[in-house]
């Protein structure tokens, strides 16, 4: 890991295109007693970046840094499914998951949120695609040769379903039958961007931003007293664009899209975003819905459930909700934007 301070001078390219990270720190006055410092390194098959703000410590930051990357290292060794000897790994090679299976509290938590945002969204977010994730290739195993034919596609999606997961919260356990392979890697990230901001609290840091693959958590202000300003990508996959600016304070933020995850067979595009409900990559319009939440975990999942509803659907669902989401629509003309009336008092550009 590393960290250095972000000067005002630099700041603002330093950080503009991390993937929903800080936008246009440049021209802050910071007070002499404290300053903007960023700790970085990877995690997740991604990268971190989180600024804390704080005075100039350096054993504090060694301090903060290691306990992050302690925090980050639990987080994966719960909840990666490309790591087999993580927790949830285990839990996926049971050949039989019919009696109940003690589960850690922080996967029992990102179970549980689950479970919700399933409901909520009829389940267009399920954790327990994974199976038909792999078949398509996004999955730990490898890319396949050709294309899952419709019967290998009814064959593994009738197995699968966020219903057959029961959980009970004391202890922490769960079952399942059929056996169920769960994916968690659109939540997980949100959960580890919240584990690190609890920790960083129980630290008594008390202005921060933390981001992992472009999902973001923000608390406190900056030194000069700003909201953070965080910048939602133009839907492109050829460099990066500013499409809008939000200006955030203790709350979360996290984009879920198909522009950047993809391959291309026989000149058709194919999603890393799964529909559950149709076992295939989705292939409707929305190109991007970025929404913002309380908590990073919370963030994450909806973005992913609202992506795969597509536009009408998802905005229905979110205005009726008061939810704030942003979305970005491809046009035969380019893209159009909508966004809840709940996201309106975010936006500052």
């Amino acid at each position: 890991m590393t960290f250095r301070m972000l000067r005002p001078a630099r700041a603002a390219l330093a950080s503009a295109f991390l993937a929903l990270a800080v936008a246009a720190l440049a021209g802050c006055s910071f007070e002499p007693e404290e300053n903007v410092w960023e700790i970085s390194g990877p995690v997740f098959g991604t990268s971190y970046h989180i600024n804390v703000v704080l005075t100039d410590d350096q054993e504090r930051l060694e301090t903060l840094a290691s306990g992050i990357d302690e925090v980050l290292e639990g987080v994966d060794a719960s909840m990666s499914t490309w790591r087999p000897d993580s927790e949830l790994s285990r839990f996926n090679q049971r050949k039989d998951q019919s009696d109940w299976i003690p589960v850690s509290d922080g996967l029992f938590r990102v179970l549980q949120k689950a479970a919700e945002i399933s409901t909520l969204t009829d389940g267009a977010f399920d954790v327990t695609i994974g199976p038909v994730v792999n078949l398509w290739g996004f999955g730990p195993q490898a890319r396949p040769e050709t294309i899952p034919s419709d019967e290998e596609l009814t064959q593994v999606l009738s197995a699968t379903g966020f219903d057959k997961l029961e959980l009970k919260a004391d202890p922490p356990s769960v079952r399942a039958a059929p056996t169920q392979y769960v994916d968690l890697s659109a939540i997980a990230k949100g959960y580890g961007v919240d584990a690190v901001a609890r920790y960083l609290d129980s630290e008594g840091v008390q202005a921060y931003l933390v981001e992992i693959g472009g999902e973001v958590r923000v608390n406190g202000r900056k030194p000069d007293g700003s909201t953070w300003r965080l910048a939602i990508e133009q839907p492109i996959s050829e460099g990066r664009q500013v499409n809008r600016v939000v200006a955030l304070e203790s709350r979360s933020m996290a984009t879920s899209g198909d522009y950047r995850n993809y391959y291309e067979s026989e000149g058709r595009r194919y999603s890393h975003t799964i529909d559950p409900g149709t076992g295939e990559p989705i292939s409707h319009n929305l190109a991007s819905v970025t929404v913002i939440a309380e908590d990073c975990m919370t963030a994450d999942a909806l973005a992913t459930g609202f992506n795969v509803m597509g536009y009408e659907r998802a905005n229905a669902l979110a205005v009726r909700e008061n939810i704030p989401a942003y979305f970005i629509v491809r046009t035969d003309e380019g893209f159009e934007t909508h966004q809840t009336p709940a996201f309106s008092s975010y936006v500052t550009q």
